[in-house]
């Protein structure tokens, strides 16, 4: 670069594909101030200037704030504390979006056939949304949302699967079927294979499953099919464990 050349406005404007208008902004910011004027008063950008631009733009098209800009150019925060606040904002975003995408995925699969339908699984996705936020971290939910992404088939499979293991441990229940019986114990087989397929292994995930579903058994029964109290006591009768399974419906 030339130390000797100089850009008006306008002419830095079309190179960087910026408006005068930004410029000016950023100069009444103090982010990027021309070194010199004109007689009639016109900016003169130097090639500092513009070196100091691209560190601005670099930045700005890593969406850190113009604020936060100007602090860390000027010397007053930590490349590093940007930076890492700035992934955490970038990850949360991406969870964001990703559920966003299986919340549209959901609605579009679903072909709902008339308005009523249509808001009956809007409230369904963000019934969902308000509960799950309670009770997993957002790596967790990246996490899933990628899974889900990746693992298309067999994430439905083990939806699907749910609501057929519901309904014959519930008619095990009507039978009068002793939980620790073979019936009984080979459900709970199937019901712990199917929230390891959720969870697998993960002692973080498997938490927050347990949590969300004894907190909020009666909406996710009333709202996505979930298994009943009763279900529920049934399978951990069966498993003779501690823990008593999760929920149904879970990916």
């Amino acid at each position: 670069m030339e130390q000797s050349r100089t850009w008006r406005v306008g002419e830095l404007a079309r190179a960087t594909g910026l408006t005068v208008r930004t410029l000016h902004h950023w100069d009444h910011l103090g982010l990027v101030t021309p070194s010199g004027r004109t007689a009639a008063g016109h900016r003169r950008y130097e090639a500092r200037d513009v070196e100091r631009l691209y560190e601005v733009l670099a930045l700005r098209r890593l969406e850190v704030p113009l604020a936060t800009v100007g602090k860390l150019l000027g010397g007053t925060v930590s490349v590093d504390d940007v930076l890492r606040q700035h992934l955490r904002l970038v990850d949360e975003q991406l969870v964001a979006l990703r559920r966003l995408r299986a919340g549209l995925g959901a609605m579009v699969g679903a072909r709902p056939r008339s308005t009523a339908d249509f808001l009956s699984l809007i409230r369904e996705v963000v019934v969902v949304d308000e509960i799950v936020e309670k009770y997993f971290t957002a790596e967790q939910l990246a996490g899933l949302a990628e899974r889900r992404e990746r693992e298309a088939g067999q994430v439905a499979a083990v939806e699907a699967a749910w609501p057929d293991l519901i309904a014959r441990v519930q008619a095990a229940i009507d039978a009068g079927t002793d939980p620790a019986g073979e019936h009984g114990r080979a459900l709970a087989t199937e019901w712990a294979a199917l929230l390891e397929r959720f969870h697998r292994g993960d002692d973080g995930l498997r938490r927050s499953l347990y949590a969300m579903q004894a907190e909020n058994a009666d909406t996710i029964r009333r709202e996505h099919g979930g298994p009943s109290a009763e279900q529920i006591a049934f399978i951990a009768a069966a498993s003779a464990g501690p823990d008593a399974p999760a929920t149904g419906g879970a990916s």
